[in-house]
């Protein structure tokens, strides 16, 4: 068994020819190449049953031609090193005499039983074949890491064929990618090279394999996309240290990101752009979390660029959350009186002509080259030594980076929920901006909170999400309240607008219904004990 570690980028397919010769010609490239390159045409069969039980179990089995030699592959699940461009598998590979499934050969993996039943199965076959040429190009760095650059283009093809014979005409979808493959020695390098291509070309980040699009292609599903990605639990061991947790929480948190780049892109759907504000907000979250570990001047420009993301993907939110929530709320209210009817329709237009805009910003932003480098640049301190090693970084780093994981986030913890404990009891007679101290102040508790939480105690830690999730959610509330009286004041046609001071008022008094709810929050997280600690102490303060 090998690793294959390999860093994705993709290709305008309606340039790829141009991109392609550009990008054989880079400098970054030519300084690096080591030998001739190669070019070949490369066909592979992907196989599955009727039912996709390999694919839904994140296995691939492939049959490839390259040039004149015969591969045979199977894939296991993504490793937990894959994310953003990364794509990190199990993979085990033989050659094999000709154009047939060695069943023999399966029983060496560690999906032996899966495969095995797959290959018994009567409904196992031909799911698609990708069929593109593929320039090869050996790459060697200063330090001694080697790897392959693999610039593709060609087709998906569904595989089957139509009732009375004959292939399906179903649509093919284009390969215009770039694979950097690691194959000896740091992945960080393949970081480097794929910042240098993409301050030049017109290259994004590739999130989806192409077994995965194959997959998609036979399930009659988008290209490149599925459903809005929402956060995951990341699973941490015992014995972590607080970098090596920091590390894989940063990761998933880019995963979340670039996940949702496509679907943002393609769909109109808000839930991509929330998810990816979330996202982002957590990613941010996590990095401020590793100050100690990371040197200063390649944290805060990161910081700088995430917080530039999360204020670009704000305006897209928060006309969403305006137009499907708030406004439909008035009008089942008011819709009815006729006085209101026709000023609605022009609000609901209006509102509409703002979201889209703010969409269209938001997709601008998403396509930039800006974005793709963000996500290379999470990804490349993710893969360097220094940030989740147990190697010493160097200068600059604080010297306690071995701590473990857990007195980490026990610490940061119980810092941070006695500023929540002085932000509740403010928020009682307070004004609002107390009431937004203690929103963002719930909101970085409640990501330490999930971060941490599988190195706990697992119900003690749900409770204590959970209360806090209740108190942030009223706080959320009363925000977006705010910010929907902002944004009446932006679309108001007139100063003698009926419906926008109707909304107004609506919006003031559905607001004042948060004063009880938030009172109730507070007792309800006030009696929730404390996860990380024991004791008389574990009590949160009233």
């Amino acid at each position: 068994m090998t690793t294959e570690i390999e860093l994705k980028l993709a290709m305008d397919s309606g340039a790829a020819a141009q991109t392609v010769a550009d990008l054989l010609r880079h400098p970054a490239v030519v300084a690096l190449k080591a030998g001739r390159s190669r070019t070949a045409r490369v066909i592979s069969t992907y196989f599955d049953t009727a039912d996709a039980r390999l694919a839904d179990a994140g296995i691939v089995l492939r049959l490839r031609r390259d040039g004149t030699r015969w591969l045979q592959t199977v894939k296991g699940p993504p490793l937990a090193e894959t994310g953003g461009a990364v794509h990190a598998r199990p993979e085990y590979e033989w050659p094999i005499a000709g154009p047939r499934l060695d069943p023999t050969r399966l029983a060496t993996t560690p999906w032996r039983g899966l495969l095995g039943k797959a290959i018994a199965s009567a409904s196992l076959a031909p799911q698609f074949t990708t069929d593109f040429e593929r320039n090869t190009v050996s790459l060697e760095f200063d330090d001694g890491t080697r790897a392959k650059l693999c610039v593709d283009v060609g087709k998906i093809r569904p595989a089957g064929k139509r009732r009375g014979g004959g292939q399906q005409r179903r649509k093919s979808v284009p390969i215009s990618e770039i694979e950097i493959e690691l194959q000896t020695g740091n992945v960080a390098r393949l970081f480097e090279l794929a910042l240098a291509l993409t301050a030049e070309l017109p290259l994004t980040v590739a999130t989806v394999s192409k077994s995965e699009r194959g997959f998609a292609l036979v399930r009659d599903q988008p290209d490149g996309w599925r459903a809005p990605m929402r956060a995951q639990d990341v699973l941490l061991t015992a014995d972590a240290t607080a970098p090596e947790a920091l590390r894989a929480i940063a990761l998933e948190c880019l995963r979340q990101i670039a996940a949702n780049a496509p679907g943002l892109l393609a769909d109109g759907d808000p839930e991509w752009v929330h998810q990816m504000r979330v996202g982002t907000r957590r990613l941010r979250s996590c990095l401020a979390l590793a100050a100690p570990f990371v040197p200063r001047d390649q944290l805060e420009p990161l910081l700088t660029e995430i917080k530039w993301l999360a204020g670009a993907l704000g305006p897209a939110r928060d006309w969403d959350v305006f137009a499907t929530e708030t406004v439909p709320a008035f009008a089942e209210r008011f819709a009815q009186k006729a006085t209101t009817a026709t000023g609605l329709r022009r609000l609901r237009a209006r509102v509409g002509a703002r979201r889209n805009a703010a969409r269209a910003a938001t997709r601008h932003v998403v396509r930039s080259p800006r974005f793709q480098r963000l996500l290379l640049a999470v990804g490349a301190l993710c893969a360097t030594p220094h940030f989740g090693s147990r190697a010493d970084p160097g200068p600059g780093v604080d010297a306690g980076r071995a701590a473990s994981a857990k007195a980490f986030a026990g610490k940061v913890l119980r810092r941070r929920h006695r500023k929540l404990a002085r932000r509740v009891d403010a928020s009682v007679h307070g004004t609002p901006q107390d009431r937004h101290a203690l929103r963002i102040a719930a909101k970085k508790v409640r990501y330490v909170a999930e971060f941490f939480a599988p190195l706990f105690h697992r119900n003690r830690a749900q409770r204590y999400v959970t209360a806090l999730a209740s108190l942030q959610e009223v706080l959320g509330r009363g925000n977006d309240a705010a910010t929907a009286a902002r944004l009446v004041f932006e679309i108001a046609a007139n100063d003698d607008d009926a419906v926008a001071d109707a909304l107004r008022g609506w919006i003031a008094a559905e607001a004042a219904t948060v004063e009880s709810e938030l009172a109730r929050a507070r007792k309800r997280f006030a009696r929730t004990r404390r996860f990380w600690t024991r004791g008389q102490d574990s009590r949160a303060p009233a």
